[in-house]
């Protein structure tokens, strides 16, 4: 990573699990970026939420593409934000996810851009999500969440501060 980020934190799973949580973040940088990697358990969707807070206050807008068709669609009023919104990553193939969390520590509503990358042995797919948080607290902390299922045993999560935006 280049020099202006700082890894905060590592997550790697000793088993599966449907939650990761990064707790007590300080308010020391201007952004903060999630990376994901690893294997699902079975075909489910990846979920973030902010401070535990499940009410409402939540929005999606996702591009999406497989090689053969092309979509978006939009999610309001939800109770945690996806990574793959548009598709449901399946079991067994590994997953690269990005989550680019913009003035966590502001007084602002809060804005991530998502990337979502499963290869499916060549018939895989991307996506780009923008997700609003209608919320004007700083984050202290993040919640990884599976919809359905788990992340498998070696599921890797960290979270880097950037120190200069």
């Amino acid at each position: 990573m280049p020099a202006t980020y700082e890894p905060i934190a590592t997550t790697t799973l000793g088993s599966a699990a449907s939650t990761i949580t990064f707790s007590s973040i300080g308010s020391g940088y201007t952004d903060l970026r999630l990376v994901l990697n690893g294997s699902l358990t079975a075909s489910l969707q990846l979920n973030l939420r902010f401070n535990n807070i499940s009410t409402t206050t939540y929005s999606i807008t996702n591009l999406n593409g497989d090689g053969a068709t092309a979509s978006s669609s939009r999610g309001t009023n939800q109770t945690e934000m996806n990574f793959n919104y548009g598709f449901l990553a399946t079991s067994a193939q590994p997953i690269l996810a990005t989550a680019d969390i913009f003035s966590y520590a502001g007084s602002t509503n809060k804005t991530t851009l998502f990337t979502f990358h499963q290869d499916r042995n060549g018939s895989g797919f991307i996506e780009r999500n923008v997700g609003l948080w209608r919320n004007t607290s700083a984050i202290t902390r993040l919640d990884i969440i599976t919809s359905t299922s788990t992340m498998a045993a070696g599921f890797t999560a960290t979270l880097y501060g950037i120190l200069k935006a």
